[in-house]
């Protein structure tokens, strides 16, 4: 059930300090995507690491989808806005993502999984996130959760703005999922045409929009569709306004930076390349969750 809250206001808003468009690649077995936060803007917008936006109701472009492959060292969030994605994991974990839902999986010291299209035509869209681990979290135990979009928790403001709380907490409600480490906010809108949203955000949390309807307004700076607005951290500011000018929808993420190292290499995210090593033992050794 959606709760009915009351807007706040924020002081001074973040302006936005670049537009990303990202880049279309085939990944997994040929699914095709938009990359659009890339290996380059993780420093940037530490503590993420990615972000896959998909969508396409050719089913050439998803039935192929990612079979086994193993992960470590982060966390993953796919948020299903239309299809029907069945998840599976060396640790037992099987489960079905549909319209609204959300998989939430920790690979933590060592996971393998796939992600597969259960169906073969009609519209298949979303996005997938990398949030990263700190060093002390990275050789957890992996985790799991299915999140059906009903009980994904909601809220609504007087002036028709709607929004889903994946992570964090806002304006009273608190998420699906919170993470003491990195903070994330995880949130999707939608908006009427000509309304406003005061979103507040702790100064120093790194923080982007990305637009997937429409079209929006941060500080005089437009950020059309299928674009990623990195926003400042002007010390100044204590939150975010965001102005639609037409029936929009988006997604506010933020979150608290590790700063920490990072070395990368395909699935595996750990903070040395000695670790790294490690990592491509371990998964060879078929050491991962079992």
């Amino acid at each position: 059930m959606t709760k009915q809250v009351q807007a706040v206001s924020v002081r001074k808003s973040r302006g936005v300090e670049r537009l990303v468009g990202g880049q279309f690649m085939m990944d997994g077995a040929g699914v095709k995507i938009n990359r659009v936060l890339t290996g380059p803007l993780q420093r940037r917008l530490d503590p993420y690491l990615m972000l896959d936006a998909f969508g396409s109701d050719k089913a050439g472009d998803y039935i192929a989808g990612f079979p086994e492959h193993p992960h470590r060292g982060f966390e993953t969030i796919t948020y299903m806005l239309n299809g029907r994605m069945r998840h599976r994991d060396s640790g037992g974990n099987e489960g079905l993502i549909t319209n609204g839902g959300v998989q939430w999986m920790t690979a933590g010291r060592g996971v393998v999984h796939s992600e597969m299209p259960e169906q073969n035509e009609g519209l298949m869209e979303g996005f997938q996130l990398w949030l990263n681990l700190p060093a002390k979290d990275k050789m957890s135990d992996p985790w799991y959760r299915d999140i059906p979009s009903e009980e994904l928790p909601s809220f609504a403001l007087e002036n028709g703005a709607s929004v889903q709380v994946i992570a964090g907490e806002t304006h009273g409600v608190t998420g699906a999922v919170v993470r003491e480490g990195t903070q994330p906010l995880y949130l999707d809108i939608e908006l009427p045409a000509g309304e406003s949203f005061d979103l507040p955000l702790p100064a120093g949390h790194n923080a982007f929009v990305y637009v997937y309807r429409g079209e929006v307004v941060v500080e005089g700076k437009g950020v059309p569709q299928a674009r990623m607005a990195i926003l400042d951290n002007a010390p100044d500011a204590d939150g975010v306004r965001i102005k639609a000018t037409e029936g929009s929808k988006f997604l506010v993420i933020a979150g608290r930076p590790l700063g920490e190292p990072i070395a990368q290499y395909g699935p595996f995210v750990m903070n040395t390349q000695e670790e790294l090593y490690q990592a491509v033992e371990d998964f060879r050794a078929g050491k991962f969750a079992a």
